[in-house]
């Protein structure tokens, strides 16, 4: 082939999918990855960036497309970021989701672990129930509003996303109006004096309740008690609007102060059949439908044994904490944000849990230790980083007789599984995958292993 450089437009065959959903091809002796690609497609793509041992290319036309190829169900989905795999149909999503979590087990656990059929959304449009959309006002004054276009810090604006709940969708278009009218700044970037930086929506997928928490750089934002007062008589639903501050220019979303300037800083929302405030900033899984099919999974695991004690990594509100302490065992918390655990509190005790559920406010891997040596079962739900050395290092140390790990990452899962299982400390018994973010990449597995 003859010499390439950047802005070449060359023909490829897409051989598979990137982790993150990019169709993969080769060139010479380079992996060249292609967004809005799918395996088996022959394409024609415009080469956008060199680096040591890869291309990047911008998808110029599909010559051959492949079966499972759509037209996307939103008319942004070919520049929003928020979406990576809406041209691809939802059963080869899925298929690619549960084949995604078997090769990661057999290529860094060197685990041959059969894998469950993946729990597929029973929906894969409108079941978001948060958004925290960016801002951007322009020079003639027009508001901006919208998810940032794939590999940029640009933002495609819009009016509608049918990713997230219908209900929250209908929000959009009304708050930048109202937001696109006022004299406030707009800076995300806190470049230029700071102002509105995101507009963060939220609602009880169960209970309708909605909350509106808008995020800016200062609290200088004349007339927004009473904007608030006119939100809350327009939406019945709406229960309360929030201000939060992010003064700092860091790509972290929401600041660690947030305001109640009208209603209730939390909504209340049936999960299992317990009744939870969920806070403006706080955690809480994005698609509850797939959240509530994780517990019997967990209870399901756990009923082998008597109820005694489990210990809950990583436990949020206690999302996953109070149903299991509902069926009967003792459980404790350990979560960093202490708003959270606040909440994780309150919720125990508005379902007569407090009883058999503590929580207390520290980092996993400096407390979990002094807990596992005194508990039947361990919870694990970490970020998408997985678990840190020295949190593996304590559980093998004092191991749990059965652990159960939640993960949003199949590869930091296997690199993990890999120590647990190591020299037979414990046994991978299964391992089901649940999607949870139907249009994207992302995918949970819930791992079962037994000493």
């Amino acid at each position: 082939m003859e010499s390439l450089t950047t802005g070449n437009s060359v023909a490829v065959t897409i051989t598979g999918l990137s982790h993150d959903g990019q169709g993969v091809a080769r060139l010479d002796d380079r992996v060249l990855f292609v967004a809005g690609a799918l395996p088996g497609e022959q394409v024609q793509v415009r080469l956008t960036h060199r680096a040591r041992r890869h291309w990047l290319a911008e998808l110029q036309e599909v010559k051959t497309p492949a079966p499972e190829r759509r037209k996307p169900p939103c008319i942004l989905a070919d520049n929003c970021g928020g979406c990576s795999l809406q041209h691809f149909e939802d059963r080869g999503q899925q298929h690619w989701k549960h084949q995604k979590v078997v090769d990661a087990m057999r290529r860094i656990a060197h685990l041959n672990q059969p894998v469950a059929p993946l729990l597929a959304s029973a929906d894969g449009l409108g079941y978001r129930n948060r958004a925290i959309i960016p801002l951007e006002r322009c020079e003639d004054g027009r508001l901006r509003a919208g998810f940032y276009r794939r590999g940029s810090h640009s933002i495609v604006n819009m009016n509608h996303c049918p990713v997230l709940d219908p209900r929250l969708d209908g929000l959009i278009a009304p708050l930048k109006a109202d937001l696109e009218a006022s004299d406030w700044p707009v800076d995300r970037d806190c470049r230029e004096g700071g102002g509105l930086r995101h507009l963060a929506l939220r609602i009880g997928h169960h209970s309708g309740e909605l909350l509106i928490t808008l995020v800016s750089s200062h609290a200088d934002l004349d007339g927004l008690e009473f904007l608030a007062g006119q939100w809350l008589g327009r939406w019945p639903e709406l229960v309360g609007v929030c201000l939060n501050l992010q003064p700092h220019p860091t790509n972290t979303l929401m600041g660690e102060e947030t305001r109640v300037v009208a209603g209730r800083g939390w909504l209340r929302e049936s999960f299992c059949n317990l009744q939870l405030r969920i806070g403006a900033d706080t955690f809480f899984q994005v698609h509850t439908q797939q959240a509530e099919r994780v517990v019997p999974l967990l209870l399901s695991a756990l009923e082998a044994i008597p109820a005694g004690v489990m210990v809950d990594a990583y436990s949020g509100i206690g999302t996953y904490s109070l149903p299991v302490a509902a069926a009967g065992w003792h459980v404790h918390g350990i979560e960093l944000s202490q708003e959270a655990v606040n909440q994780a509190k309150t919720n125990a005790s508005e379902n007569g849990l407090s009883g058999r559920a503590s929580f207390e406010t520290g980092v996993v891997a400096q407390c979990l230790a002094e807990h596992l040596g005194h508990c039947d079962a361990l919870f694990l739900d970490p970020p998408r980083k997985g678990l840190e050395p020295v949190t593996i290092g304590a559980i093998r140390e004092h191991p749990p007789a059965h652990l159960i790990y939640l993960s949003c990452d199949p590869a930091t899962l296997a690199r993990d599984l890999a120590m647990l299982v190591a020299e037979g400390l414990y046994q991978l018994e299964s391992l089901q995958p649940l999607d949870f973010f139907p249009q994207t990449s992302h995918v949970e597995t819930l791992a079962v292993l037994r000493r």
